[in-house]
């Protein structure tokens, strides 16, 4: 019969010790080796320390200290942060099974536990950076995630896909306080035509230009989360002889294709060209 694994979180000092303890080898062991340098100081740093405990401190949005259990032994951890403000979204941003529990599917069941204790508390979707790493993939793949672009740093994503329907909305971007989520989608876009993603120096002419008005961009929105993109650039055109609109950037999260999210876009810049111009 498969051992049941429970999950509680760190709460108390002594607990939370014991959290940032395994955390601390677990990312040495298994995550340093694979980083650049300068990421290792970073996740060695009290900054580091600091700006998690931040999210662990605060009312919303959430950062959880979990430790999983079976038969009395502590053999895991897992930090993920439930954005309840946003779409129902939970990122998980740690998870590691002690090496001495690895084997005989106690990942999986980990898993397993982890999602269900997401879902008990109002998670719609879970999503990860896997790392670039071939065996995080499978293992996720194998627990129903799928890949799904990039973020804001260039990081490969997978997504748990929500069973739940949400409307989404398409909007001109306004807000330099959603830009981020644009970097997100505009990664994701130039990795899947084979381009380099945004570089600091390519982040700041872009965000010149969206400010000086030479560039507009569209969101698709599924609540709070922007999850396709698209970009119109006016310009004058000698065939029509009056300024036209040009399709610069189009795309759409994998997770979320085929559900005629592309069609809205391509609708409301239309609408939006033929009142501008």
């Amino acid at each position: 019969m498969k051992k049941r694994v429970t999950i509680r979180e760190a709460q108390i000092r002594q607990e939370v010790s014991f959290f940032w303890e395994k955390l601390r080898e677990y990312q040495e062991r298994d995550i340093f080796p694979d980083l650049e340098e300068e990421d290792k100081e970073y996740f060695r740093s009290e900054e580091y320390v600091g700006e998690i405990q931040k999210l662990h401190e605060r009312a919303q949005n959430h950062c959880f200290y979990l430790i999983f259990q079976r038969e009395g032994e502590d053999i895991g951890i897992a930090m993920p942060v439930l954005y309840d403000q946003e779409d129902g979204k939970c990122f998980l941003l740690e998870f590691c099974v002690f090496p001495e529990f690895r084997g005989n599917g106690t990942g999986q069941s980990c898993a397993e536990a982890f999602l269900a204790w997401a879902s008990e508390r109002g998670a719609a979707y879970v999503e990860l950076n896997f790392g670039g790493l071939e065996r995080r993939f499978r293992f996720w793949k194998r627990a129903g995630f799928l890949p799904n672009g990039r973020d804001e740093w260039g990081e490969p994503l997978m997504l748990l896909p929500p069973e739940e329907e949400k409307p989404v909305t398409v909007e001109l971007l306004k807000d330099p306080e959603d830009h981020w989520q644009l970097r997100k989608l505009l990664n994701g876009y130039l990795v899947e035509i084979g381009e380099e993603m945004l570089s600091d120096e390519k982040i700041e002419r872009l965000e010149k230009a969206i400010a000086e008005e030479k560039i507009f961009f569209f969101l698709a929105r599924r609540g709070s989360r922007a999850v396709g993109m698209c970009s119109v650039s006016l310009c004058f055109s000698t065939f029509a002889c009056q300024a036209v609109g040009s399709f610069e950037d189009f795309y759409v999260e994998p997770v979320f294709r085929k559900k005629g999210i592309a069609g809205m876009l391509a609708h409301a810049a239309q609408d939006w060209c033929r009142r501008r111009i």
